[in-house]
């Protein structure tokens, strides 16, 4: 039987692998948590629309609507604690779920000792901050302000027409303003997929773009900076 627990916190497990679902579930309600599951990222999201979540554990590849997708899409509104668990070993996939909003990263196969003790510190650092899920409205940076409901990036109070991948690649990098991504990370997180041979040279022709619609001199950028042989950022304002 589950353990009573004071808090009653609420964690969502998310993994196509229904076997890890229900283990992670069996050793989560021993430690007195109540548990929701779910089997892809839309059905996360879903739950997330209903239910009162505290904790996260998230799989990377899932159908539907993969891992990285789904932090994306529940980091535009939700601060929750997200745990990726992951049988990709590759440092740049780290890197990436850390970036897009992740707050740690499990490798499959794991300890689930190790897992119990990583969902404890991040829900314990989560609470002792009231359990505040705020929603990020909108990033506020010298002459430009980008609102993440209506997805507008206005500089001096005028509206920026970007394309899809532009808004997309906007939104990644103002989310974390002075936080440096490579190409390599913005390319997978944008594109959803490894970097194609021709993935670098592709981000910096949209990075260019970006800079002629937001800076008054895109040679010498004011907000959107390259950082030599590491990648991109969004000037802290």
């Amino acid at each position: 039987m589950p353990k009573d627990t004071d808090s009653g916190e609420r964690i969502l497990v998310v993994d196509d692998d229904r076997d890890i679902v229900a283990t992670l579930r069996i050793q989560l309600e021993k430690e007195g948590y109540l548990v929701k599951c779910a089997y892809d990222g839309q059905e996360a999201l879903d739950v997330l629309s209903t239910e009162d979540i505290h904790l996260i554990l998230m799989d990377v590849m899932m159908p539907r609507l993969d891992g990285f997708s789904t932090i994306m899409k529940i980091r535009e509104k939700r601060n929750i604690p997200i745990l990726v668990m992951s049988a990709k070993t590759e440092e740049s996939d780290k890197i990436l779920g850390l970036s897009i909003g992740a707050d740690d990263y499990i490798s499959k196969p794991f300890n689930y000792k190790e897992v119990m003790a990583r969902v404890k510190s991040q829900l314990r650092r989560y609470m002792q901050l009231g359990g505040i899920d705020y929603v990020q409205d909108e990033v506020q940076l010298g002459r430009l302000r980008y609102d993440f409901a209506a997805h507008v990036l206005t500089v001096d109070g005028e509206p920026v027409k970007l394309t899809s991948t532009e808004m997309k690649i906007t939104e990644l990098l103002i989310r974390h303003p002075g936080r440096i991504f490579s190409a390599e990370e913005i390319y997978s997180a944008v594109w959803k997929e490894d970097v194609a041979y021709s993935g670098e040279n592709t981000v910096m022709v949209h990075i260019r773009r970006i800079r002629e619609k937001i800076e008054i001199n895109p040679s010498e950028p004011e907000y959107l900076k390259v950082v030599w042989g590491i990648g991109y950022k969004f000037e802290k304002k």
